[in-house]
């Protein structure tokens, strides 16, 4: 399972941004876009950087945050904040950039942006996170880069729930006659103006994305396998929010098996498969793998990546797959869970040799597909199936009650399945529609990039095709406004 230290390549590493901006090359190099306007698009709007004041433990503290925005062709604008102590302004304008790609590929209504913050917030008490919190919240909201018309934040890596209740607090302390204030921000907890499958959206929009690449034998081929889902040896690096639910999701309903699972303190590796509820558990009570006694602790966990799996999903943080183990990755399929865990130099390598990557502008675009439909519900002030799902039942039950009379007449030559009658009465309530929806969205493009990748010779790669078809619809919303 382990391997010798690894050989670095001579093809050089970007930055994150500059990685971005090669991907968008490659794609519109195949495009006719009009003069100016591939600038227009590549380029990042705007961003603003704030620097405020928060009284702590009997002293000031000084925090610098970011909020870029990076393409208005669509409004409002959409994207994560993200806290955690490397955060910059060039890695927040390249994730702004992605939102936007991203949010065209899946066709939700919204241009790119992005926030963070420069803070571990494992250095700060609850109590304290929420001052921090609302104070960056007030410096953002009153420049209008929080609103619900013009910028709408969301979750991102070292925020949750929590820092979006009080996101949304703070802005509808500031606008105390918005009647859409709740939309001003999603990832809220459901009792806040949030919507059911927002935690698990993402994760399962990595599942959903997986089942429609299996749905096509002939792509599955591509990557030099062969029938469903069922029983592929899956590694998964980080077992956060993302990583978990796609784990979960996978092996409790697919037939998947994760052999290993990455985290800070180490791997897990089982050939037979992990209990991932299990090792979710043990990581919450124990702060990490460590000890974890059902499967083969492995110290140094990037080995993880190397081992002969059939999927690879990495699930936390960028970069982890680039020149100096790529040659090693032995997955045929690899699926970006994460955003940019495949640097460019790692991907040409990949590509090379035939691996296929689902690309992360749409394998983890299952959170901002929800974040819409939240955004939506805020906006209309009603849960999803609150009109319709008693109408859908009663007109079910009448469908039961011929059948049912159906079945008398015929004695014991025909009667309806056991649970056919309780599965059919039952009307859909919010979440079955949110996922109904992200499934509708996931299918939707991933046809759109399959397409391109089949039938242009120039795309070789689902990536490529992915910004193709992402930069088209951005370069037809542009032209459509005399731009």
């Amino acid at each position: 399972m382990l391997h010798p230290p690894p050989k670095a390549s001579t093809t050089p590493e970007l930055s994150f941004r500059q990685s971005v901006d090669m991907m968008f090359n490659r794609a519109v190099s195949n495009m006719d876009l009009p003069p100016g306007l591939e600038e227009k698009i590549r380029v990042c709007n705007a961003t603003y950087t704030v620097r405020f004041g928060v009284r702590l433990r009997g002293q000031i503290h000084t925090f610098t945050g970011y909020r870029s925005v990076h393409s208005e062709h669509m409004e409002p604008v959409k994207g994560g904040i993200r806290y955690a102590p490397t955060v910059n302004q060039d890695e927040v304008e390249a994730l702004a950039a992605l939102m936007t790609y991203k949010c065209a590929l899946v066709e939700a209504p919204f241009g790119g942006s992005k926030g963070g913050l420069c803070i571990d917030p494992r250095d700060w008490d609850e109590g304290e996170l929420e001052q921090i919190t609302r104070r960056f919240a007030y410096e953002l909201a009153k420049r209008d880069l929080i609103h619900p018309s013009q910028n709408v934040p969301a979750p991102d890596m070292g925020t949750g729930e929590r820092e979006m209740a009080w996101i949304a607090d703070q802005y509808a302390r500031m606008n105390t006659t918005d009647i859409n204030a709740q939309a001003c921000v999603t990832g809220k907890p459901v009792h806040a103006g949030g919507i059911s499958g927002r935690v698990e959206a993402t994760g399962r929009g990595v599942q959903y994305a997986l089942r429609e690449f299996f749905r096509y034998p002939e792509d599955v081929a591509k990557a030099g396998m062969s029938g469903t889902l069922d029983g592929k040896r899956v590694v998964v690096q980080g077992l956060g929010n993302v990583g978990y639910h796609a784990a979960s999701f996978l092996s409790n309903e697919d037939g998947a098996r994760v052999i290993g699972v990455i985290e800070l303190d180490g791997g897990l590796f089982s050939a037979d498969g992990l209990d991932i509820e299990a090792v979710s558990s043990w990581i919450r009570n124990h702060g990490g793998v460590t000890g974890y006694p059902d499967a083969e602790h492995v110290a140094d966990a990037h080995h993880l990546l190397e081992v002969d799996c059939d999927i690879l999903i990495p699930a936390a943080v960028e970069g982890v797959i680039n020149r100096t183990n790529a040659d090693r990755i032995k997955a045929p399929l690899i699926i970006e869970a994460a955003n940019g865990p495949v640097t460019v130099a790692a991907d040409e390598v990949l590509r090379d040799r035939g691996t296929v990557i689902i690309p992360d502008l749409y394998a983890n675009a299952g959170g901002v597909t929800v974040s819409y439909f939240e955004w939506v519900k805020n906006l209309s002030h009603i849960r999803f199936g609150r009109i319709q799902r008693r109408q859908e039942e009663a007109r079910h039950q009448l469908v039961v009650d011929e059948l049912e009379r159906l079945s008398e007449l015929l004695g014991d030559a025909w009667s309806m399945s056991p649970d056919f009658k309780e599965k059919y009465l039952r009307g859909a309530d919010e979440l079955e529609l949110v996922r109904s929806g992200l499934d509708d969205t996931m299918r939707g493009a991933y046809q759109s990039m399959r397409a391109l990748w089949h039938e242009n010779e120039a795309i070789t790669d689902l990536r490529t095709a992915a910004f193709y078809c992402s930069v088209e619809r951005i370069a037809h919303s542009y032209t459509s406004k005399g731009l």
